[in-house]
């Protein structure tokens, strides 16, 4: 078996607590060969397609690699930065962001770095950098609030397969979900708040998360529930009543049913229900993506105006804004309780200990 992470091992080196935040991921580029390559990692995931593994390599590797690709890259291209792509943008600021929070408070006792699941950066390559620079207690945040196996479970299997290839592994603490935390609940309420005070309030505000088959949820996964306790504490926060808001699910693919009611066949249809102003905000996404800017941004917009709906908004994710960074900071700090007060032990001791037995450093 290979092990890795041993070979710039240092034994004085003073241990540190690592905060690992995760996300989906994205394409190196808008263009149609980085595109096959994300789209092959992400779809060949059982965790993201539970078919039988035979049948869905021949279905992913003979149609959908063939096709796909210039599709995604075409709408990949209509929200593309000078800088890249706004996941990794929005994933970049927000730990950047909580370092700069939790630096005031812990130093350099505390390291804060980002991966995605699927392309890069790897968990597997950051993993290593953070181990690298002493890191002994590691906390993983997946940046999705609400929990499912095809993100946050997934996100797990991919730091355990890490793991067993390493040799030394820190201890660990994986945040699994915080849907329902208050501090994450008063983030989304406040920038609804701050939406309405500058361009009003709507006829409905839309609570639109990502789709799963609905299978997944018969088979135990809470990721439905979850999306409608966040909705439910959001909207006990602002006071609204039922009549006020709808939840709803994008982002389908294929042909089996998913989690209803549908994003794109709720806007289509509610112009003939009388609603003619809707707001939109996706409390799954906790940065701006293909999925929010292109999808709700553009596409449903659309499909709302052309089914005779006069007035679209869209809320933006929570991104780097400072309430979203004050509760990313809140999570951590609950997660490294006890361990900031731990003891640690003397790089000098340890050392010494290490050279007496002949270690090179």
């Amino acid at each position: 078996m290979k092990y890795t992470g041993t070979s710039h091992f240092d034994h004085s080196q003073p241990p540190r607590i690592g905060i690992l935040v995760t996300n989906l991921g994205t394409p190196d580029a808008p263009e149609r060969k980085p595109l096959r390559a994300y789209l092959k990692e992400f779809l060949a995931d059982p965790r993201v397609v539970e078919v039988p593994r035979l049948l869905w390599w021949f279905i992913l590797n003979g149609i959908i690699l063939n096709v796909r690709p210039s599709r995604s890259a075409a709408a990949y291209r209509t929200v593309w930065t000078d800088k890249g792509s706004p996941l990794l943008l929005n994933t970049r600021a927000q730990a950047e962001a909580l370092q700069a929070a939790l630096g005031e408070r812990h130093g350099d006792s505390v390291i804060v770095d980002f991966a995605m699941r699927y392309g890069t950066p790897a968990i597997a390559d950051v993993v290593q950098g953070m181990l690298t620079r002493g890191v002994r207690k590691l906390v993983v945040l997946p940046l999705y609030p609400q929990y499912s196996g095809p993100t946050t479970g997934s996100t797990f299997d991919a730091l355990a397969a890490d793991f067993t290839r390493r040799r030394w592994l820190p201890e660990l603490r994986f945040v699994s979900s915080y849907h329902d935390h208050p501090a994450y609940i008063r983030a989304l309420a406040d920038s609804i708040r701050v939406h309405r005070e500058q361009h009003g309030a709507a006829d409905r505000l839309i609570f639109s998360y990502h789709g799963e088959p609905r299978r997944y949820l018969d088979e135990g996964d809470p990721y439905f529930c979850h999306c409608h306790k966040t909705t439910r504490l959001v909207a006990e926060a602002l006071g609204l009543a039922e009549s006020d808001y709808l939840v709803t699910f994008q982002s389908r693919f294929g042909r089996e049913e998913w989690l209803q009611p549908y994003t794109d066949e709720t806007l289509k249809a509610l112009p003939g229900a009388g609603v003619r102003s809707v707001q939109m905000i996706c409390p799954g996404f906790s940065s701006d993506c293909l999925e929010t800017l292109e999808e709700i941004g553009v596409e449903n917009r659309d499909y709302f105006l052309e089914s005779g709906g006069e007035r679209y908004e869209y809320i933006p994710c929570l991104n780097a804004e400072p309430g979203h960074v004050a509760a990313l900071t809140t999570l951590v700090e609950e997660q490294l309780t006890g361990w900031l007060d731990a003891t640690a032990a003397d790089p000098a001791a340890t050392q010494s200990r290490a050279r007496a037995l002949g270690a090179r450093s």
